[in-house]
């Protein structure tokens, strides 16, 4: 049987085939979650004008200290009447236009403001409080970079930079399909030998938080004339995952139906635990992911290769899996073939640094255990263990 294809090479391969969907023009409101195909541009200056930081008087330092009379109250999303003359003050609240002549504005505490007059004891420092037009950046200047994912904080910047529609890649459309003759929906009654069907639920949570619109297609069961149907329906996506049915069983049936509807099959085995029987294929534009059965795998498999390849679809500049450093807050043993995701939860550690504690029950099948891991620990393949506190790169679970 050939060589184990290594984490690494396999990533590279799915990649190398996930290029970018054509992009589209999309509302600003409507581009939470989406990936820039095109860097967008500010429309306007940012502040449009210099601004007030604070509510208090804008004054000319020149004047300051003494008092002087309040000529005008500027109130935010108001324009000042002209310019400040010298020897007056005006009132002005936080975001509103500091008038021209005006080169400070003294907080409101730091007066004694009466009626027509401020009292100023302290000679302002020039430039104090006002927010320069431009100062955040100007008109036409890169607001946020292409490949970029768009979630709060980008939006913010780019509706307070005047821009109303943005280029994204366009959205993956993804069908999942799980496996098995043995799978029942929850709600209905356990048979002899019959489980409740969960990868699907995960697979389509997991598609949805990567961007991607999702047909959940209904689990089939181990026989030839449904799985290709259902096959068929999902290679009209331009991402088929598939959970069950890829090893090599006399009921593992999606690999050989798959080649049979035209899939070339890139790879199958990679050397990750859990999730070794992985495969990869294409047919035509339409990538196609076969995730082993048991749940943990299904999840970790996901993780690993198929929410890259959603990332990449919609043109995401980085879409490897981010790996994070942290270190082990109990030992780790080792597999000498492949490299482990093992389940963990973070907890903070005395220095700053984040801790990551093992779950017990790190079998493929314990989905159950699993629900108490945020994270997933990347343990390279090799002998021996990984002793408390050893450093190490994880993964956070989406």
């Amino acid at each position: 049987m050939a060589e184990l294809l290594t984490l690494e090479e396999a990533q590279r391969l799915v990649l190398e085939r996930a290029e970018p969907l054509p992009a589209e023009r999309v509302p600003l409101e409507q581009a939470a979650g989406r990936v820039l195909a095109e860097a967008a541009p500010a429309v306007v200056d940012l502040p449009p004008f210099p601004s007030s930081a604070m509510d208090g008087f804008a004054v000319r330092v020149a004047d300051t200290p003494g008092t002087l009379p309040v000529v005008f109250r500027v109130a935010a999303g108001r324009p000042s009447p002209g310019p400040l003359q010298p020897g007056e003050a005006m009132g002005i609240a936080t975001g509103g236009v500091v008038p021209e002549g005006a080169d400070a504005v003294i907080p409101l505490e730091d007066v004694v403001d009466s009626e027509n007059t401020v009292e100023i004891g302290e000679a302002a420092t020039a430039g104090a409080n006002v927010r320069p037009r431009a100062g955040d950046l100007r008109a036409g200047d890169e607001v946020v970079a292409a490949g970029t994912r768009l979630r709060a904080v980008q939006l913010g910047a780019l509706a307070a930079a005047g821009v109303a529609e943005v280029v994204c890649g366009a959205v993956p459309r993804a069908a999942v399909l799980a496996t098995g003759t043995e799978l029942r929906r929850p709600g209905e009654p356990l048979g002899p030998g019959e489980v409740y069907e969960a990868n699907g639920l995960i697979l389509e949570t997991q598609l949805r938080s990567a961007g991607a619109s999702v047909e959940r297609l209904a689990a089939v069961a181990d026989d030839e004339d449904a799985h290709r149907e259902a096959l068929a329906r999902g290679l009209e996506h331009d991402l088929l995952v598939t959970s069950g049915g890829v090893s090599v069983g006399p009921h593992d049936l999606v690999r050989g139906i798959e080649a049979e509807l035209g899939v070339e099959e890139v790879f199958w085995r990679v050397a990750v635990k859990p999730g070794k029987p992985v495969s990869f294929g294409v047919r035509e534009r339409t990538l196609v992911f076969g995730l082993p059965g048991n749940p943990v795998s299904s999840l970790v498999g996901f993780e690993l290769f198929v929410r890259p390849a959603v990332l990449a679809l919609q043109g995401h500049a980085d879409p490897r899996p981010r790996f994070e450093p942290g270190r082990l807050a109990a030992a780790a043993r080792r597999n000498p073939a492949r490299d482990e995701l093992v389940r963990a939860r973070t907890r903070d550690g005395e220095d700053g640094a984040v801790e990551l504690e093992p779950l017990k029950g790190q079998e493929s099948h314990m989905i159950a255990r699993a629900a108490g891991a945020d994270v997933l620990v990347f343990v390279p393949r090799g002998e021996g263990e990984l002793v408390t506190g050893s450093p190490v790169r994880y993964l956070r679970l989406a």
